[in-house]
Protein backbone atom coordinates (compact mmCIF):
# COMPACT_ATOMS: atom_id res chain seq x y z
CA UNK A 1 0.00 0.00 0.00
CA UNK A 2 2.84 2.34 0.69
CA UNK A 3 4.38 1.88 -2.44
CA UNK A 4 1.21 2.56 -4.37
CA UNK A 5 0.43 5.74 -2.30
CA UNK A 6 4.41 7.09 -3.48
CA UNK A 7 3.51 6.13 -6.83
CA UNK A 8 0.17 7.99 -6.55
CA UNK A 9 2.04 10.84 -5.11
CA UNK A 10 4.60 11.11 -7.87
CA UNK A 11 1.58 11.04 -10.63
CA UNK A 12 -0.01 13.68 -9.11
CA UNK A 13 3.23 15.65 -8.39
CA UNK A 14 3.66 14.98 -11.91
CA UNK A 15 0.53 16.87 -13.28
CA UNK A 16 1.07 20.19 -11.83
CA UNK A 17 1.61 22.85 -14.48
CA UNK A 18 5.55 23.44 -13.13
CA UNK A 19 6.82 20.17 -14.29
CA UNK A 20 5.45 20.96 -17.78
CA UNK A 21 9.08 23.10 -17.54
CA UNK A 22 10.96 19.70 -17.37
CA UNK A 23 9.05 17.65 -20.19
CA UNK A 24 11.53 16.29 -22.59
CA UNK A 25 14.52 17.41 -20.80
CA UNK A 26 16.63 14.56 -22.24
CA UNK A 27 15.94 16.77 -25.90
CA UNK A 28 16.91 19.96 -24.97
CA UNK A 29 19.54 19.90 -27.46
CA UNK A 30 17.90 17.72 -30.45
CA UNK A 31 17.78 19.07 -33.45
CA UNK A 32 14.27 18.08 -34.38
CA UNK A 33 11.63 20.21 -35.86
CA UNK A 34 11.34 22.59 -32.73
CA UNK A 35 14.86 22.51 -32.41
CA UNK A 36 15.87 23.77 -35.71
CA UNK A 37 13.21 26.17 -35.65
CA UNK A 38 14.23 27.99 -32.28
CA UNK A 39 17.71 27.60 -34.15
CA UNK A 40 16.65 29.43 -37.19
CA UNK A 41 15.55 32.64 -34.99
CA UNK A 42 17.75 32.76 -32.14
CA UNK A 43 20.73 32.92 -33.67
CA UNK A 44 20.51 35.29 -36.65
CA UNK A 45 18.85 38.01 -33.63
CA UNK A 46 21.72 37.26 -31.46
CA UNK A 47 23.93 38.13 -34.54
CA UNK A 48 21.85 41.23 -35.00
CA UNK A 49 21.67 42.59 -31.52
CA UNK A 50 25.49 41.77 -31.20
CA UNK A 51 25.91 43.90 -34.85
CA UNK A 52 25.41 47.55 -33.16
CA UNK A 53 27.39 47.27 -29.95
CA UNK A 54 30.39 46.37 -31.59
CA UNK A 55 29.82 49.03 -34.50
CA UNK A 56 29.28 51.16 -31.84
CA UNK A 57 32.72 50.08 -30.35
CA UNK A 58 34.17 50.96 -33.96
CA UNK A 59 32.78 54.24 -33.68
CA UNK A 60 34.22 55.30 -30.35
CA UNK A 61 37.72 54.52 -31.79
CA UNK A 62 37.19 57.03 -34.42
CA UNK A 63 35.90 59.50 -32.22
CA UNK A 64 38.48 58.74 -29.51
CA UNK A 65 41.28 60.20 -32.07
CA UNK A 66 40.09 63.27 -32.41
CA UNK A 67 40.37 64.21 -28.73
CA UNK A 68 39.47 63.30 -25.13
CA UNK A 69 36.98 66.31 -24.75
CA UNK A 70 34.98 64.70 -28.52
CA UNK A 71 34.98 61.79 -26.32
CA UNK A 72 33.48 62.55 -23.30
CA UNK A 73 31.03 64.65 -25.03
CA UNK A 74 30.01 62.64 -27.44
CA UNK A 75 29.45 59.85 -24.44
CA UNK A 76 27.24 62.24 -22.59
CA UNK A 77 25.49 62.76 -25.67
CA UNK A 78 25.05 58.89 -26.69
CA UNK A 79 23.92 58.19 -23.06
CA UNK A 80 20.94 60.58 -23.24
CA UNK A 81 20.31 59.46 -26.45
CA UNK A 82 20.26 55.83 -25.51
CA UNK A 83 18.22 56.48 -22.37
CA UNK A 84 15.20 58.18 -24.20
CA UNK A 85 15.25 55.41 -26.71
CA UNK A 86 14.84 52.77 -24.58
CA UNK A 87 12.06 54.14 -23.23
CA UNK A 88 10.33 53.44 -26.33
CA UNK A 89 12.30 50.89 -28.65
CA UNK A 90 12.14 48.27 -26.26
CA UNK A 91 8.20 47.99 -25.95
CA UNK A 92 7.59 48.85 -29.62
CA UNK A 93 9.35 45.89 -31.13
CA UNK A 94 8.59 43.47 -28.23
CA UNK A 95 4.87 44.29 -28.62
CA UNK A 96 4.92 43.91 -32.50
CA UNK A 97 6.52 40.87 -31.99
CA UNK A 98 3.96 39.21 -30.73
CA UNK A 99 0.71 41.04 -32.14
CA UNK A 100 2.02 39.84 -35.71
CA UNK A 101 3.22 36.48 -34.54
CA UNK A 102 -0.44 35.94 -33.43
CA UNK A 103 -2.17 37.43 -36.39
CA UNK A 104 0.10 35.46 -38.93
CA UNK A 105 -0.86 32.25 -36.98
CA UNK A 106 -4.91 33.45 -36.82
CA UNK A 107 -4.48 34.12 -41.28
CA UNK A 108 -2.99 30.39 -41.29
CA UNK A 109 -5.30 28.76 -40.17
CA UNK A 110 -7.83 30.55 -41.23
CA UNK A 111 -6.50 29.76 -45.04
CA UNK A 112 -6.01 26.32 -44.15
CA UNK A 113 -9.95 26.25 -42.81
CA UNK A 114 -11.01 27.74 -46.15
CA UNK A 115 -9.21 25.56 -48.37
CA UNK A 116 -10.75 22.21 -46.10
CA UNK A 117 -14.01 23.60 -47.44
CA UNK A 118 -13.09 23.81 -50.73
CA UNK A 119 -12.01 20.57 -50.81
CA UNK A 120 -15.53 19.20 -48.91
CA UNK A 121 -16.95 21.43 -51.33
CA UNK A 122 -15.33 19.90 -54.46
CA UNK A 123 -15.83 16.58 -53.16
CA UNK A 124 -19.57 16.66 -52.51
CA UNK A 125 -20.14 18.21 -56.18
CA UNK A 126 -18.32 15.30 -57.65
CA UNK A 127 -20.27 12.70 -55.56
CA UNK A 128 -23.36 13.92 -57.51
CA UNK A 129 -21.90 13.71 -60.82
CA UNK A 130 -20.09 17.06 -61.20
CA UNK A 131 -17.39 16.55 -63.96
CA UNK A 132 -13.78 18.13 -64.42
CA UNK A 133 -14.46 21.37 -66.51
CA UNK A 134 -17.26 22.09 -64.31
CA UNK A 135 -14.67 22.51 -61.51
CA UNK A 136 -12.88 24.18 -63.72
CA UNK A 137 -15.70 27.07 -63.71
CA UNK A 138 -15.56 27.22 -59.95
CA UNK A 139 -12.27 27.90 -59.29
CA UNK A 140 -10.92 29.75 -62.15
CA UNK A 141 -7.10 28.94 -63.65
CA UNK A 142 -4.64 31.62 -62.70
CA UNK A 143 -3.69 32.13 -66.50
CA UNK A 144 -7.06 34.53 -66.64
CA UNK A 145 -6.56 37.46 -67.43
CA UNK A 146 -8.10 38.43 -63.95
CA UNK A 147 -5.97 36.50 -61.62
CA UNK A 148 -2.96 37.47 -63.29
CA UNK A 149 -3.48 41.33 -62.28
CA UNK A 150 -4.22 40.01 -59.22
CA UNK A 151 -1.93 37.43 -57.80
CA UNK A 152 0.75 39.17 -57.17
CA UNK A 153 -1.48 41.58 -54.31
CA UNK A 154 -3.02 38.49 -53.30
CA UNK A 155 0.45 36.80 -52.31
CA UNK A 156 1.40 39.94 -49.97
CA UNK A 157 -0.23 39.26 -46.69
CA UNK A 158 -2.48 41.97 -44.97
CA UNK A 159 -1.27 42.37 -41.25
CA UNK A 160 -2.82 45.32 -39.63
CA UNK A 161 -0.77 44.78 -36.75
CA UNK A 162 2.17 45.54 -39.01
CA UNK A 163 0.43 48.41 -40.12
CA UNK A 164 -0.43 49.74 -36.65
CA UNK A 165 3.89 49.49 -35.38
CA UNK A 166 4.77 51.40 -38.81
CA UNK A 167 2.41 54.57 -37.68
CA UNK A 168 3.48 53.89 -34.23
CA UNK A 169 7.11 54.06 -34.75
CA UNK A 170 6.50 57.07 -37.27
CA UNK A 171 4.63 58.92 -34.66
CA UNK A 172 7.40 57.92 -31.76
CA UNK A 173 10.35 58.32 -33.75
CA UNK A 174 9.14 62.13 -34.55
CA UNK A 175 8.21 62.96 -31.16
CA UNK A 176 11.73 61.81 -30.33
CA UNK A 177 13.36 64.17 -32.77
CA UNK A 178 11.45 66.79 -31.21
CA UNK A 179 11.83 66.32 -28.01
CA UNK A 180 16.37 66.09 -28.25
CA UNK A 181 16.28 68.95 -30.31
CA UNK A 182 14.39 71.40 -28.30
CA UNK A 183 16.03 69.95 -24.81
CA UNK A 184 19.04 68.78 -25.86
CA UNK A 185 20.89 71.86 -23.93
CA UNK A 186 19.05 71.70 -20.41
CA UNK A 187 19.59 67.62 -20.67
CA UNK A 188 23.47 67.77 -21.08
CA UNK A 189 23.42 70.54 -17.97
CA UNK A 190 21.34 68.43 -16.04
CA UNK A 191 23.84 65.01 -16.45
CA UNK A 192 26.72 67.57 -14.77
CA UNK A 193 27.97 68.95 -18.12
CA UNK A 194 28.89 72.67 -16.83
CA UNK A 195 27.59 75.91 -19.05
CA UNK A 196 31.19 77.15 -19.56
CA UNK A 197 32.73 73.90 -20.40
CA UNK A 198 34.23 72.81 -24.02
CA UNK A 199 32.01 69.85 -23.98
CA UNK A 200 28.78 71.72 -24.01
CA UNK A 201 28.77 72.69 -27.61
CA UNK A 202 30.18 69.77 -29.16
CA UNK A 203 27.82 67.54 -27.42
CA UNK A 204 24.85 69.62 -28.17
CA UNK A 205 25.65 69.67 -31.60
CA UNK A 206 25.78 65.65 -31.85
CA UNK A 207 22.95 65.16 -30.04
CA UNK A 208 21.02 67.55 -32.23
CA UNK A 209 22.11 65.57 -35.40
CA UNK A 210 22.16 61.94 -33.84
CA UNK A 211 18.45 63.21 -33.05
CA UNK A 212 17.68 63.50 -36.57
CA UNK A 213 18.21 59.78 -36.83
CA UNK A 214 15.34 58.86 -34.89
CA UNK A 215 12.34 58.18 -36.94
CA UNK A 216 14.49 55.89 -38.78
CA UNK A 217 15.51 54.03 -35.62
CA UNK A 218 11.68 53.80 -34.70
CA UNK A 219 10.58 52.72 -38.19
CA UNK A 220 13.60 50.12 -38.40
CA UNK A 221 12.27 48.46 -34.91
CA UNK A 222 8.86 48.13 -35.66
CA UNK A 223 10.21 46.83 -38.97
CA UNK A 224 11.67 44.39 -36.84
CA UNK A 225 8.86 43.35 -34.94
CA UNK A 226 7.07 42.38 -37.76
CA UNK A 227 9.69 40.08 -39.40
CA UNK A 228 10.37 38.74 -36.45
CA UNK A 229 6.73 38.24 -35.74
CA UNK A 230 6.89 36.38 -39.24
CA UNK A 231 9.59 34.67 -37.69
CA UNK A 232 12.57 35.82 -40.29
CA UNK A 233 15.57 37.30 -37.99
CA UNK A 234 18.13 36.59 -40.94
CA UNK A 235 16.14 39.52 -42.85
CA UNK A 236 16.78 42.63 -40.11
CA UNK A 237 20.23 40.67 -39.67
CA UNK A 238 21.25 41.43 -42.93
CA UNK A 239 20.14 45.31 -42.93
CA UNK A 240 21.87 45.73 -39.83
CA UNK A 241 25.00 44.66 -41.35
CA UNK A 242 24.81 46.58 -44.11
CA UNK A 243 23.93 49.64 -42.05
CA UNK A 244 26.56 49.22 -39.66
CA UNK A 245 29.11 48.35 -42.60
CA UNK A 246 27.93 51.68 -44.09
CA UNK A 247 28.66 53.66 -40.99
CA UNK A 248 32.05 51.91 -40.43
CA UNK A 249 33.28 53.18 -43.92
CA UNK A 250 31.70 56.99 -43.85
CA UNK A 251 33.33 57.22 -40.32
CA UNK A 252 36.90 58.17 -41.46
CA UNK A 253 35.39 59.83 -44.88
CA UNK A 254 33.13 62.16 -42.70
CA UNK A 255 35.18 62.98 -39.69
CA UNK A 256 39.19 63.09 -41.04
CA UNK A 257 38.69 63.25 -44.93
CA UNK A 258 36.12 66.02 -44.94
CA UNK A 259 37.00 67.32 -41.40
CA UNK A 260 33.21 67.43 -40.50
CA UNK A 261 34.89 66.03 -36.52
CA UNK A 262 32.11 64.91 -34.38
CA UNK A 263 29.33 66.19 -36.38
CA UNK A 264 30.48 63.39 -39.24
CA UNK A 265 30.27 60.71 -37.10
CA UNK A 266 27.04 61.99 -36.07
CA UNK A 267 25.94 62.23 -39.55
CA UNK A 268 27.30 58.77 -40.34
CA UNK A 269 25.22 57.20 -38.01
CA UNK A 270 22.06 58.98 -39.08
CA UNK A 271 22.46 57.91 -42.83
CA UNK A 272 23.18 54.19 -41.77
CA UNK A 273 19.75 54.05 -39.46
CA UNK A 274 18.20 55.29 -42.24
CA UNK A 275 19.92 52.86 -44.95
CA UNK A 276 18.75 50.06 -42.43
CA UNK A 277 15.22 50.85 -42.43
CA UNK A 278 15.21 51.35 -46.53
CA UNK A 279 16.54 47.79 -46.72
CA UNK A 280 13.98 46.65 -44.17
CA UNK A 281 10.93 48.55 -45.63
CA UNK A 282 11.71 47.33 -49.15
CA UNK A 283 11.78 44.04 -47.95
CA UNK A 284 8.72 44.38 -46.19
CA UNK A 285 6.79 45.68 -48.87
CA UNK A 286 7.28 42.65 -51.08
CA UNK A 287 5.35 40.19 -48.44
CA UNK A 288 2.67 42.57 -46.66
CA UNK A 289 0.07 45.65 -47.44
CA UNK A 290 1.21 48.06 -44.69
CA UNK A 291 -1.29 50.42 -46.16
CA UNK A 292 -4.71 49.35 -44.39
CA UNK A 293 -7.90 49.71 -46.31
CA UNK A 294 -9.52 52.05 -43.63
CA UNK A 295 -8.10 53.41 -40.21
CA UNK A 296 -10.37 51.61 -38.20
CA UNK A 297 -7.86 48.30 -38.47
CA UNK A 298 -4.90 49.77 -37.13
CA UNK A 299 -4.68 48.94 -33.60
CA UNK A 300 -3.62 51.71 -31.65
CA UNK A 301 -5.71 51.39 -28.73
CA UNK A 302 -4.18 47.86 -28.47
CA UNK A 303 -0.73 49.09 -29.07
CA UNK A 304 -1.19 52.06 -26.83
CA UNK A 305 -2.35 49.95 -23.61
CA UNK A 306 -0.02 47.16 -23.57
CA UNK A 307 3.06 49.79 -24.45
CA UNK A 308 2.61 51.68 -21.70
CA UNK A 309 2.34 48.08 -19.54
CA UNK A 310 6.59 47.04 -20.94
CA UNK A 311 7.10 50.99 -20.31
CA UNK A 312 6.31 50.36 -16.38
CA UNK A 313 8.39 47.52 -16.97
CA UNK A 314 11.57 49.16 -18.41
CA UNK A 315 11.36 51.92 -16.05
CA UNK A 316 10.96 49.42 -13.29
CA UNK A 317 14.25 47.86 -14.38
CA UNK A 318 16.27 50.47 -15.46
CA UNK A 319 15.39 52.36 -12.04
CA UNK A 320 17.03 49.37 -10.14
CA UNK A 321 20.43 49.49 -12.08
CA UNK A 322 19.68 53.40 -11.78
CA UNK A 323 20.17 52.68 -8.23
CA UNK A 324 22.77 50.14 -8.23
CA UNK A 325 24.96 52.28 -9.99
CA UNK A 326 24.56 55.52 -7.81
CA UNK A 327 25.26 53.31 -4.86
CA UNK A 328 28.61 52.02 -6.31
CA UNK A 329 29.36 56.06 -7.23
CA UNK A 330 28.86 57.08 -3.59
CA UNK A 331 31.62 54.41 -2.57
CA UNK A 332 34.31 56.28 -4.34
CA UNK A 333 35.45 56.45 -8.41
CA UNK A 334 37.29 53.28 -8.34
CA UNK A 335 34.00 51.52 -6.86
CA UNK A 336 32.83 53.29 -10.06
CA UNK A 337 35.01 51.92 -12.26
CA UNK A 338 34.98 48.74 -11.49
CA UNK A 339 31.22 48.35 -11.23
CA UNK A 340 30.78 49.87 -14.43
CA UNK A 341 33.32 47.80 -16.37
CA UNK A 342 31.67 44.86 -15.00
CA UNK A 343 27.38 45.57 -14.93
CA UNK A 344 28.68 46.19 -18.99
CA UNK A 345 30.17 42.60 -18.83
CA UNK A 346 27.22 41.05 -16.78
CA UNK A 347 24.81 42.88 -19.61
CA UNK A 348 26.56 41.94 -22.67
CA UNK A 349 25.86 38.41 -22.09
CA UNK A 350 22.55 38.65 -21.73
CA UNK A 351 22.61 39.22 -25.65
CA UNK A 352 22.67 35.42 -26.32
CA UNK A 353 19.61 34.81 -24.03
CA UNK A 354 17.90 37.79 -25.56
CA UNK A 355 18.10 36.53 -29.51
CA UNK A 356 16.59 33.14 -27.30
CA UNK A 357 14.07 35.01 -25.75
CA UNK A 358 13.10 36.05 -29.43
CA UNK A 359 12.80 32.60 -30.65
CA UNK A 360 10.59 31.99 -27.77
CA UNK A 361 8.09 35.07 -28.49
CA UNK A 362 7.57 34.16 -31.75
CA UNK A 363 6.82 30.67 -31.79
CA UNK A 364 5.14 30.81 -28.75
CA UNK A 365 2.61 33.49 -29.84
CA UNK A 366 2.18 31.77 -33.31
CA UNK A 367 1.40 28.92 -30.89
CA UNK A 368 -1.18 30.63 -28.73
CA UNK A 369 -3.34 32.17 -32.00
CA UNK A 370 -3.92 28.69 -33.03
CA UNK A 371 -4.64 27.50 -29.39
CA UNK A 372 -2.16 24.57 -30.04
CA UNK A 373 -1.08 23.95 -26.67
CA UNK A 374 0.60 20.98 -26.92
CA UNK A 375 3.35 23.16 -28.94
CA UNK A 376 3.11 25.61 -26.25
CA UNK A 377 4.73 23.65 -23.38
CA UNK A 378 6.47 22.07 -26.03
CA UNK A 379 8.34 25.22 -27.14
CA UNK A 380 8.37 27.21 -23.37
CA UNK A 381 10.18 24.07 -21.84
CA UNK A 382 12.67 23.91 -24.75
CA UNK A 383 14.07 27.71 -24.60
CA UNK A 384 13.85 27.73 -21.14
CA UNK A 385 15.96 24.47 -20.66
CA UNK A 386 18.57 25.96 -23.27
CA UNK A 387 18.86 29.12 -21.98
CA UNK A 388 19.55 27.02 -18.66
CA UNK A 389 22.30 25.43 -20.72
CA UNK A 390 23.53 28.62 -22.06
CA UNK A 391 24.08 30.41 -18.71
CA UNK A 392 26.17 27.12 -17.27
CA UNK A 393 28.08 27.58 -20.88
CA UNK A 394 28.26 31.14 -20.03
CA UNK A 395 29.44 30.66 -16.27
CA UNK A 396 32.33 28.57 -17.05
CA UNK A 397 33.75 30.54 -19.75
CA UNK A 398 33.55 33.79 -17.23
CA UNK A 399 35.21 32.23 -14.20
CA UNK A 400 37.64 30.95 -16.82
CA UNK A 401 38.47 34.07 -18.42
CA UNK A 402 37.79 36.24 -15.52
CA UNK A 403 41.81 36.84 -14.42
CA UNK A 404 42.77 37.75 -18.02
CA UNK A 405 39.77 39.96 -19.18
CA UNK A 406 39.98 41.66 -15.88
CA UNK A 407 43.31 43.08 -17.03
CA UNK A 408 42.02 44.63 -20.24
CA UNK A 409 40.35 46.91 -18.80
CA UNK A 410 42.59 48.51 -16.39
CA UNK A 411 46.11 48.11 -14.07
CA UNK A 412 44.62 50.04 -11.23
CA UNK A 413 45.37 47.63 -8.24
CA UNK A 414 42.24 48.33 -6.44
CA UNK A 415 40.32 48.62 -9.38
CA UNK A 416 41.53 45.51 -10.06
CA UNK A 417 40.33 44.26 -6.58
CA UNK A 418 36.96 44.98 -6.78
CA UNK A 419 36.57 43.39 -10.21
CA UNK A 420 37.68 40.23 -8.61
CA UNK A 421 35.05 40.35 -6.26
CA UNK A 422 32.42 40.92 -9.32
CA UNK A 423 33.33 38.01 -11.53
CA UNK A 424 32.13 35.16 -8.87
CA UNK A 425 28.82 36.65 -8.83
CA UNK A 426 28.99 37.83 -12.76
CA UNK A 427 29.51 34.25 -13.23
CA UNK A 428 27.92 32.16 -11.20
CA UNK A 429 24.13 34.10 -11.72
CA UNK A 430 24.89 33.79 -15.66
CA UNK A 431 22.30 30.45 -15.31
CA UNK A 432 19.55 33.09 -13.68
CA UNK A 433 20.28 35.73 -15.61
CA UNK A 434 19.62 33.60 -19.09
CA UNK A 435 16.05 32.34 -17.25
CA UNK A 436 15.66 35.80 -16.45
CA UNK A 437 15.39 36.94 -19.62
CA UNK A 438 14.23 33.92 -21.79
CA UNK A 439 10.84 34.35 -19.28
CA UNK A 440 10.36 37.48 -20.88
CA UNK A 441 10.16 35.97 -24.31
CA UNK A 442 8.04 33.47 -22.83
CA UNK A 443 5.53 35.87 -20.94
CA UNK A 444 5.72 38.46 -24.20
CA UNK A 445 4.53 35.51 -26.31
CA UNK A 446 1.78 34.88 -24.24
CA UNK A 447 0.86 38.80 -24.61
CA UNK A 448 1.28 38.35 -20.67
CA UNK A 449 2.64 42.12 -20.53
CA UNK A 450 0.44 43.61 -17.92
CA UNK A 451 2.02 40.64 -15.33
CA UNK A 452 5.30 41.17 -16.94
CA UNK A 453 4.72 45.21 -15.89
CA UNK A 454 3.13 44.54 -12.46
CA UNK A 455 5.52 42.29 -11.13
CA UNK A 456 8.44 43.94 -12.46
CA UNK A 457 7.12 47.18 -10.24
CA UNK A 458 6.90 44.98 -7.19
CA UNK A 459 10.23 43.37 -8.04
CA UNK A 460 12.35 46.58 -8.33
CA UNK A 461 10.77 47.64 -5.19
CA UNK A 462 12.21 44.78 -3.38
CA UNK A 463 15.36 44.84 -5.36
CA UNK A 464 16.00 48.66 -4.41
CA UNK A 465 14.90 47.68 -0.74
CA UNK A 466 17.70 45.36 -0.97
CA UNK A 467 20.26 47.70 -2.60
CA UNK A 468 20.06 50.46 0.17
CA UNK A 469 20.36 48.09 3.23
CA UNK A 470 22.94 45.79 1.68
CA UNK A 471 25.40 48.25 0.43
CA UNK A 472 25.25 49.56 3.83
CA UNK A 473 26.17 46.91 5.70
CA UNK A 474 28.38 45.02 3.47
CA UNK A 475 29.59 48.07 0.85
CA UNK A 476 30.41 46.82 -2.74
CA UNK A 477 29.88 43.38 -2.60
CA UNK A 478 26.24 44.05 -0.98
CA UNK A 479 25.45 46.07 -4.25
CA UNK A 480 26.16 42.72 -6.03
CA UNK A 481 24.42 40.42 -3.55
CA UNK A 482 21.16 42.52 -4.24
CA UNK A 483 21.46 42.33 -8.15
CA UNK A 484 21.69 38.67 -7.68
CA UNK A 485 18.58 38.92 -5.66
CA UNK A 486 17.25 41.40 -8.28
CA UNK A 487 17.41 38.23 -11.22
CA UNK A 488 16.33 35.84 -9.03
CA UNK A 489 13.12 37.63 -8.14
CA UNK A 490 12.61 37.66 -11.73
CA UNK A 491 13.47 34.34 -12.23
CA UNK A 492 10.58 33.08 -9.35
CA UNK A 493 8.24 35.63 -11.09
CA UNK A 494 8.20 33.81 -14.43
CA UNK A 495 8.20 30.14 -12.42
CA UNK A 496 5.35 31.47 -10.23
CA UNK A 497 2.96 32.21 -13.35
CA UNK A 498 3.56 29.13 -15.16
CA UNK A 499 4.06 27.27 -11.88
CA UNK A 500 0.61 27.81 -10.70
CA UNK A 501 -1.28 27.35 -14.05
CA UNK A 502 -2.19 31.12 -13.65
CA UNK A 503 -3.65 33.85 -16.80
CA UNK A 504 -2.92 32.39 -20.38
CA UNK A 505 -1.44 29.03 -18.89
CA UNK A 506 -4.34 27.84 -16.79
CA UNK A 507 -4.96 25.55 -19.91
CA UNK A 508 -2.06 23.41 -17.71
CA UNK A 509 -4.53 22.57 -14.93
CA UNK A 510 -6.81 21.20 -17.23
Amino acid sequence: MAADDSSSLWKNMGKLPLFALFRDSRNVLNKDELGIEIANIALPATLALMADPIASLIDTAFIGRIGAVELASVGVSVAIFNQVSRITMFPLVSITTSFVAEEEATIKTSIVEEEKEEEEEEDEDENVGCNHDDNQEKVPLTGSSDKKISKPEDKRKHVASASSAMVVGCILGLIQTLFLIFTAKPLLLYMGVKPDSPMLKIAEQYLTLRSLGAPAILLSLAAQGVFRGLKDTKTPLYAIVIGDTANILLDPILIFTLRLGVNGAAIAHVVAQYLIFLVLIWRLVENVVLLPPNFKELQLGRFLKSGFQLLIKVISATSCMTVAASLAARLGPKSMAAFQVCLQIWLATSLLADGLAVAGQAILASAFAKKDFEKTVAAASRVLQIGVVLGLVLSFILASVSQFASNLFTKDVDVLKLMNISFPFIAVTQPINALAFVFDGVNYGASDFAYSAYTMVMVAIMSISCLFILSSSHGYVGIWIALTIFMCLRVFAGLLRIGTGMGPWSFLRS
